[in-house]
């Protein structure tokens, strides 16, 4: 599990008065405090996430126009494809990528990552066979079901899975789709789907057979065996059916992270009932969230005003929430609820504030000062490091400073209003947390000439180029974010 150290959860880049500094140098000091404009973020590793494919191909963004991609739901940077292995195998070995790729491609064009589920029981007569029926003619056994109960000549199929002949096909199958998507890029991660109902990972809709953990282990072990680079989830529920937490302990263990499918299904008390588990993975690696059908949850009065699935994003450390209905649909009603859970999921990084000099002579030296807090509800997993970038009065990039001994990953998290900032100060006996100014030399006079320059914030790569959004004002459109100006005078005569 990552240690929370040194730098703990962060806000914003701070500005700090600084009184040892050689008056010939530096003359005062320019210190912006920027607000926090309230705004949804778009950041790697977190977000809203709409189903495209909701464990069939009816459901629920499939019905959308090519070009409809929902933009004005705010905090989306995902797309979930949940589909049964049936329509992307329908022949052994003969694969039909297109009903994947299509919605991919569409999503990716706007801007969201993906995320896939393969699933190999679905429980209902729709789909009957999510394992591909020529599976079964193959010798794979398993048991057919009617109405919810095991029959001889039930129309539903699910696999026995721990049968060999189906882990074998699972296998050829794992091994064709890591080929395609693994390490992609644009996938923000792949569920462990193969085992249990709609991939959940408990047969309690279906047979209510009590698999092992062994069962579990078999099942993880393929995908790992596969998917090496793209970050692989358990579900919640593999610790169900008597498992107990030995199964999520092998899933932690083996580098998956974690989700829950079955948020405000039930209500009040009810409305989740595995956020302890949670601890064991979110420091590491994000944590998924999907409530129940919303409509559905509506129906039974478990949904209320929906505060608890915003009481669960918290209890989890989730970094990513599911629209597990119609988004628009969904928005409409839970505008006041999208909004406020925006200002919470995943990681939010604001600069409290920011300090530099107001004047330093060409090719001379600057203290910087910030102070950063981390106003989400998860780690910046993805890590990152301050920047300072200077640009002229054309908008060109004159000089970039970055900061690589501060990486926003170690921000702690907090409740709300209660995040600690960890600060680059000049006052003595700073806390572990805490660091010293940092002081940068600029580069020489015929490089980073004599003049006006407008000063930017941006947390990124620690060779400078930006790739968090903040929550400020005045982004350059890169994720830069203009905070003042400084002046460069002539060089200090010798």
């Amino acid at each position: 599990m990552m240690k929370m150290n040194r730098l703990g959860v962060v806000a914003g880049l701070i500005a700090l008065v600084i009184a040892a500094v050689p008056a010939r140098a530096q003359s005062g000091r320019t210190v912006v405090r920027p607000a926090d404009t309230g705004a949804a973020l778009i950041n790697p590793g977190m977000g809203w996430m709409f189903h495209h494919y909701d464990n069939d191909i009816r459901h629920y963004t499939v019905d959308l126009a090519p070009s409809d991609t929902v933009d004005e739901f705010p905090g989306v940077s995902s797309v979930y494809i949940r589909l049964a292995w049936s329509y992307l195998e329908p022949e052994e070995g003969k694969f039909d990528w297109p009903i994947v790729d299509t919605p991919m491609q569409k999503w990716i064009a706007a801007g969201k990552t993906v995320a896939f589920r393969f699933t190999t029981s679905e429980g209902r007569p729709s789909e009957a066979y999510a394992t591909p029926r020529w599976v079964e003619k193959a010798g794979a056994k398993g048991y057919h079901l009617a109405n919810g109960r095991i029959t001889p000549d039930g129309p539903v199929f699910e696999p026995d899975f721990d049968d060999p002949v189906f882990l074998q096909k699972l296998d050829n199958f794992l091994a064709a789709a890591a080929a395609r998507y693994d390490g992609n890029p644009h996938v923000a991660f792949i569920d462990v789907g193969s085992f249990g109902v709609w991939g959940e990972g408990h047969t309690v809709a279906t047979t209510k057979l009590p698999y092992s953990v062994a069962t579990i282990r078999k099942h993880i072990d393929l995908y790992k065996k596969h998917f090496k680079r793209t970050l692989l989830v358990a579900n919640d529920d593999f610790a169900l059916q008597g498992r107990g937490l030995e199964a999520l302990g092998y899933a932690r263990d083996r580098g998956l992270s974690l989700r829950d499918d079955s948020i405000l299904v039930e209500g009040g008390g009810h409305a989740y009932y595995h956020a302890y588990l949670a601890y064991n993975f979110w420091p590491r690696v994000p944590v998924i969230l999907e409530s129940g059908h919303f409509g559905e949850s509506i129906e039974s009065h478990a949904w209320g005003d929906g505060h608890l699935f915003l009481q669960a994003i918290e209890d989890y450390h989730a970094s990513y929430a599911t629209v597990h209905w119609y988004p628009r649909e969904f928005l409409e009603a839970n505008r006041d609820l999208v909004n406020r859970i925006n200002l919470r999921l995943g990681y939010r990084l604001e600069p409290v504030e920011v300090s530099w000099p107001s004047e330093v002579p060409a090719g001379g030296s600057m203290l910087v000062g910030y102070r950063w807090r981390n106003a989400g509800v998860a780690p910046c997993l993805p890590g990152g490091y301050p920047a300072i970038t200077f640009k002229d009065h054309t908008g060109g990039i004159a000089a970039v400073f970055v900061d690589q001994d501060f990486n926003v990953r170690e921000l702690p998290v907090a409740p709300p209003g209660q995040a600690k900032i960890v600060s680059r100060e000049e006052l003595k006996g700073l806390p572990q947390e805490n660091k010293p100014l940092l002081s940068y030399s600029l580069p020489p006079p015929h490089i980073l000439k004599p003049g006006t320059y407008d000063v930017y914030v941006s947390v990124g790569a620690a060779t400078g180029e930006p790739l968090l959004a903040l929550p400020l004002a005045a982004d350059d459109g890169h994720r830069r974010y203009r905070l003042g100006s400084i002046k460069i005078t002539e060089p200090a005569r010798q």
